[in-house]
Order: structure tokens, then sequence, then C-alpha cells
């Protein structure tokens, strides 16, 4: 049985940019397949404004090649533009005048006739939570409303592919968990989302896959579970209210656990202060109930249990801080 390849709504390849002795991108690499969310993490300045402004046209790389919705960026821009939309860092919101109005001045702009305009307009309000505000100037909106509104500008002329360039920077808890609501519902349609954002939280609850770039280069790639993977630090922990029971643990897991705190002797006993116990472990179910057996076969119950699975955030210090450790990394995961 053959299965059909995913087709891609992005490709890039070899992207350089720099701006004088600073290189910005040093030749990345990536694909992004149709209806599905590509998030580019890094710290700041690594380069992630450079590489949205490149795919939407509005910078022109040094080198290397790209495909946007099908279309080569250098020798179809027109069509790259006509295919997209983005949300940048900054909202393009006009205070000084209503939501209603911000919405019909892009629909003037996508060449929509005026009829087709005002339906699309007001069917994009309703579907954001803004049509009860739609007549008031857009000065007056608190930031999740104006980041809506942003987004629902971006939306006018149906682009397939959408630009999301650091789309919650600023927002309150409830705002970010509906933008990111906005988005599922977008991808479930079929569109296409590339995301910049420095929340790795947001990256883990909407990427397909997500590319690390530091100093101009991606140093890994890989689903979320990929990435987590290549961290070390995963562990089951225990602790214990009783000191016998504590011993006895670790007499019965001696092999494979890595105390929490430091032992020392009390009474000729090796006692941990904190009394708890760390199993080096990679979640799994099969690793967790090899400790539980282990423990009921010795009678002992601990009084705490917790898994600790490495976090993106685990991933983004492991990768960004230490330059000889992400070409081995980004091989691990490829």
């Amino acid at each position: 049985m053959t299965t059909t390849p995913q087709r891609l709504a992005i490709e890039a390849h070899g992207l350089r940019k720099a701006y004088g002795d600073r290189t910005v991108l040093d030749g990345i690499d990536f694909e992004v397949p149709q209806g599905t969310v590509f998030s580019l993490l890094g710290p700041n300045g690594a380069g992630k404004t450079t590489a949205v402004g490149i795919l939407s046209t509005l910078l022109t790389a040094d080198a290397g090649h790209a495909r946007v919705g099908g279309h080569d960026l250098r020798a179809q821009a027109h069509a790259v533009r006509a295919a997209i939309g983005v949300t940048g860092q900054f909202s393009a919101v006009d205070g000084l005048i209503t939501g209603e109005e911000n919405m019909l001045l892009m629909a003037d702009l996508n060449h929509l006739p005026r009829h087709e305009g005002r339906r699309v307009a007001a069917g994009l309000l309703e579907r954001f939570a803004l049509a009860d505000a739609a007549k008031k100037p857009a000065s007056t909106y608190s930031g999740g409303m104006r980041r809506r509104l942003d987004l629902a500008m971006t939306l006018v002329g149906g682009p397939r592919i959408i630009f999301l360039d650091e789309p919650t920077t600023g927002l309150d808890p409830r705002s970010r968990h509906t933008m990111w609501g906005i988005v599922r519902d977008l991808v479930a349609a079929g569109t296409t989302v590339f995301l910049t954002t420095q929340y790795l939280d947001e990256a883990d609850e909407l990427a397909d896959r997500i590319a690390v770039l530091d100093g101009g280069r991606i140093v890994a790639e890989g689903t979320p579970a990929e990435l987590k993977r290549l961290v070390p630090g995963g562990h089951v922990r225990l602790r214990f209210t009783d000191p016998t029971a504590y011993e006895h643990a670790a007499t019965a897991l001696r092999e494979t656990t890595l105390p929490h705190a430091r032992l020392r002797s009390r009474g000729g006993t090796p006692i941990d202060d904190t009394l708890t116990l760390q199993i080096p472990s990679t979640g799994s179910q099969r690793e967790l109930r090899a400790v539980l057996d282990r423990l009921d076969s010795a009678g002992i119950e601990a009084d705490e249990l917790s898994v600790h699975t490495p976090d993106l955030d685990d991933v983004f210090f492991a990768l960004t801080a230490q330059p000889t450790a992400p070409n081995a990394l980004k091989e691990q995961v490829r």
C-alpha cells in the first residue's frame, strides 16, 4: 500500500541574510506541510522575525531559495502575497477608527467588492467575538481584543498560509488561550500556520513541528516529543515521611536511585534530609510500573510520587546555551 506524500505549504533551502558584518540567518532549511503548525523558536535576535520577513516577501534573502504556497519566492512574489497573511509583532490596528472600519479598510486593500467586504468583515468580527465592539474605536479595545482584531484583519483576504510573529506577547493567560483556540480552528479548516514565539508552552500546545534557531542556524528540528527526548534528566521522584521506609526503598532501588539531596550519616545510617529519592526515567508506563513493582515486592509505600520529564524549557536551554552541543543533538532528531 502506498501513501500520498503530504503537500508542502512552505519550503526553504539555504536561506541566508546578513546586516553588515552580522549574519542573522546562516543557511537555514525547513519544510512545512499544508494544514499544520510549524513553530520557529529561538532567543531574542536569533533571526525569527527576519525569517518571517523573507518568507512573506517583506525582506530579500542574500542567498538560498524558497517556495511559499507552491510559488517561487523571488520569481512569483505577487502570487506569494496573494496566498499569505501576516500578523506581526506589532499590531497593525488603527486605534483612531472603529474595529469595523479597520476590517473594511483591509477588505478594500484586498480589492473585495463593497458588499463582499462587508459580509466578510461582519463574519470575522462575529467569529472573533468582536461584533459587540465593532462600532467602538479600536483605541478602547483591550490588548487581547486588539490582537484578535489584528488576526481577523489578516484573514480578510482568505489566506491559505498565515505567519504569526509572536502573536500573544503581552497578553494575559485567558487571552492567550483564546488565541490558541482560534489558531487550532484555523488549522482544522486547512490553514497552514508559521508561528514564532518566545512562549515555549505555546509551541508545545500548538506546533506539529518545531525548529530551534540559534546563532543564525537551525540547531534542532522535530515534533515536541522528539525534541524533549533529546534532553536527559527525566526521573521518578519518591518522597517519604518515615525514615525507615525511606531506608528500605533506597536499598530496594539502590541500583537505579539518584538521591535528591546529599546523604549524611545520622547514627551510622545514611539518611537523606528530605527523605526523597529520584530514579532516572523517561517517564514511560513500563519504567514507572517497574519502580512500583519493586516497591510492592519489598512492601514499601511512598507518601508522594511524581514523574518529571524534560519539557521544551529544558530543550531550549540545552540547545541554545552550549555552542558545541546543537549539531550532535540535531543529528539525533533528523
